[in-house]
């Protein structure tokens, strides 16, 4: 079984949801990003999604637009991203990690290239928000094909007649993007994540993650009441913007993360 088959099995055997955190590769720094990330898996993190930084991130809103901004200035690159992946799993060879970002930076490096890379250094599954399943054979079918899952985002617009094709081919979990619009953008009603989900369960057996608008512990601890993993990003992403300094980046992100954890781990 793969890292995050591992994961989840484990999970719903312990009854309760996933917290996954997504936080952006070089933000606000390289050193301090890294540190951020060995740090996520003892503050409560079950899965990580890392940000592939990108010029043009027009499914992000505000927050992690300047998260991509404040990387990109630092000099984040791909290779750069992928090199963090190694540096986290020199330590930490359980923790199911899954690049998530835009198509562009991974033609630009080359997909041959990409996959044999994010293989080797150890990523468990790909987030590629602007490649739909028409274009499965530009990246999903030769990244499975090498033992890395490739997660599809379904949204509050993904009609019945289209979700099957949206979930063709899927693997991991699925990712339910519980509004319409850009990350950071107002949540859902528990009422909609909960119609949504029974929908989804009546399409798939994968785990279902629940994300885009979650911001506290008590809003964390509801919607793990209701799917298998709850996805947080800009709310941490916020935390590295209003910090002092770096050093405080680090240490108010780990910190928001253990009490989303608390919120999740406590909720049924």
């Amino acid at each position: 079984m793969s890292r995050l088959q591992t994961r989840f099995a484990q999970l719903k055997q312990e009854n309760r949801a996933a917290l996954v955190t997504f936080v952006t590769a070089g933000d606000p720094d390289y050193a301090s990003s890294l540190e951020i990330l060995k740090g996520l898996p003892a503050a409560g993190a079950d899965v990580i999604e890392l940000g592939m930084p990108f010029t043009d991130p027009m499914a992000d809103g505000p927050a992690i637009q300047l998260a991509n901004i404040r990387a990109l200035d630092g000099g984040q690159t791909l290779a750069r991203t992928l090199q963090m992946v190694r540096e986290f799993r020199s330590g930490d060879s359980e923790t199911p990690l899954v690049l998530m970002g835009y198509f562009n930076p991974i033609h630009h490096y080359g997909v041959e290239r990409f996959i044999a890379e994010a293989k080797e250094v150890g990523v468990d599954g790909l987030i590629v928000v602007d490649l739909p399943p028409e274009h499965n054979e530009n990246l999903c079918h030769p990244a499975q094909a090498a033992g890395i899952d490739f997660i599809r985002l379904t949204t509050p617009t993904t009609g019945d007649q289209r979700l099957p094709t949206v979930l063709e081919g899927s693997s991991g979990f699925v990712y339910y993007v519980s509004v319409a619009g850009v990350t950071g953008a107002n949540a859902a009603t528990l009422e909609h994540v909960e119609e949504a989900v029974a929908r989804l369960r009546r399409h798939t057996d994968l785990p279902i993650g629940i994300g885009f608008g979650i911001r506290s512990a008590e809003h964390a601890a509801a919607v793990a009441r209701l799917a298998d993993g709850v996805v947080v990003g800009s709310a941490l992403i916020d935390r590295i913007a209003k910090a002092r300094d770096n050093a405080q980046a680090v240490k108010d992100v780990l910190a928001l993360c253990g009490e989303l954890a608390e919120g999740v781990r406590n909720a049924r």
